[in-house]
């Protein structure tokens, strides 16, 4: 048995940058914050770790932060709920395969890990259809640190199902640095997809346990993530 753990942006799909634009009409409504967002990578880091390294970066305190990070998000998904159609969202190539054949396979457990907020997350995986193979999963409104997330999808996937996923049984799925990182002191089968703004040789340098240009292999990578 293994639990699939899927990243969002940049991995299952492409926003159009809806989520970019929401995130700037938050901070701008509850921080009068007009900085230039374009500058920022965000690949990787949860909601919670994004908001802190831009508002530090624009001179407030933690504790400014802490006290309206909860207005920034009620903010952010009232934007995203419009800003996220079917003209700005996309699968990424190769991912409706790939999730329709995982989906068929009796000893996968799909689930999400990913730095989305959970609201974010649903919403933007809405206009693909995406959010009926993923029951459960780990978000950034459950942990700032990423890192932290891996063991809170176990513990859900074992509520779920009684079973208590471990070592190279949990696979992690995204495009970023933080994606395979996460999964290094758990001992996760890490599975590097360059379809984001990481560089295939920077994916390549944080020895992922398997790397691909692309989702649009299925054999291949349904031959990685059942093992």
């Amino acid at each position: 048995m293994r639990l699939v753990l899927f990243d969002i942006d940049g991995t299952l799909i492409t926003d159009g940058g809806a989520s970019r634009d929401a995130f700037a009409d938050a901070l701008r409504t509850v921080f009068s914050y007009a900085g230039e967002l374009r500058r920022y990578d965000f690949s990787g880091r949860t909601d919670p770790q994004i908001t802190r390294m831009v508002l530090r970066d624009g001179g407030f305190s933690d504790r400014e932060i802490d006290e309206r990070m909860a207005q920034v998000f009620g903010v952010y998904l009232h934007r995203l709920a419009t800003n996220a159609t079917a003209q700005r969202v996309h699968a990424l190539p190769g991912i409706a395969d790939l999730l329709a054949a995982l989906a068929d396979e009796p000893a996968i457990t799909l689930a999400l890990l990913t730095g989305n907020i959970e609201g974010g997350a649903r919403l933007k995986l809405a206009p693909p259809d995406f959010n009926r193979y993923f029951p459960f999963g780990a978000f950034g409104s459950d942990s700032e640190h990423r890192e932290e997330l891996p063991p809170i999808a176990v513990d859900r996937a074992s509520r779920l199902d009684g079973h208590r996923f471990q070592g190279a049984d949990i696979v992690i799925i995204g495009d970023s640095i933080y994606d395979i990182r996460c999964g290094a002191p758990h001992g996760a089968t890490t599975v590097a997809v360059a379809t984001g703004k990481t560089p295939a040789e920077t994916l390549r340098a944080e020895n992922p346990r398997h790397f691909f240009e692309s989702a649009e292999d299925l054999g291949a990578l349904l031959k990685a993530i059942l093992g």
